[in-house]
């Protein structure tokens, strides 16, 4: 364990302060056991130092739309869905994502509307499609002036690919109870 990891390991229980979750906080890469994240089965969930920074830097230096559509995806607003914000996917940085249902919502200014910027999306879009994410895109100008619509779009896919959550074993034997209690 570094030097680091032990002062602020030593400071937590002085504070009387719970360690931070795994991945979050003060363990730089680390879980709360000092293990290392990085799932050796899946080696290739890591990414390189330069597409995190970029994806961070995007997060800090987000456009109007990217805010304003954020300010309904977040916190499980839309249809309780999670979603996260610029987003690394292979060497790409999706915008916002739902992992739940597989779907990536891209978010498109002007220099997309050229043959080489279709081109280029038509190429990150397969990319990002062949991991299992559906992509839908927007441009800015729909996200500023029918947010309503775009809105209505994401709900429908996410309806459509969601998992849908399975009702408790105890929920289901009460009500077949409950019926059998009514049948005489």
């Amino acid at each position: 364990m570094s030097a680091r990891w032990d002062t602020i390991a030593t400071a937590t229980r002085t504070l009387g302060l719970p360690p931070p979750l795994a991945g979050e906080g003060w363990g730089e890469g680390l879980s709360s056991m000092g293990l290392p994240m990085v799932d050796p089965e899946h080696p290739d969930w890591k990414m390189s130092p330069r597409l995190r920074a970029n994806a961070r830097a995007l997060r800090r230096n987000s456009t109007d739309a990217e805010r304003i559509l954020w300010s309904e995806l977040r916190g499980g607003r839309l249809n309780r869905a999670s979603f996260r914000r610029q987003v690394p996917i292979e060497k790409y940085v999706a915008d916002f994502v739902c992992h739940t249902a597989k779907l990536v919502i891209e978010l498109d200014g002007g220099q997309h509307f050229s043959d080489e910027g279709e081109r280029a999306d038509a190429r990150r879009s397969a990319v990002i499609e062949a991991k299992g994410f559906k992509v839908l895109r927007f441009s800015n100008l729909d996200v500023m002036t029918n947010r309503v619509g775009v809105l209505e779009t994401i709900a429908t896919a996410i309806a459509e690919r969601a998992p849908t959550p399975a009702l408790p074993r105890k929920r289901e034997r009460e009500q077949t109870v409950s019926v059998e209690k009514k049948q005489p």
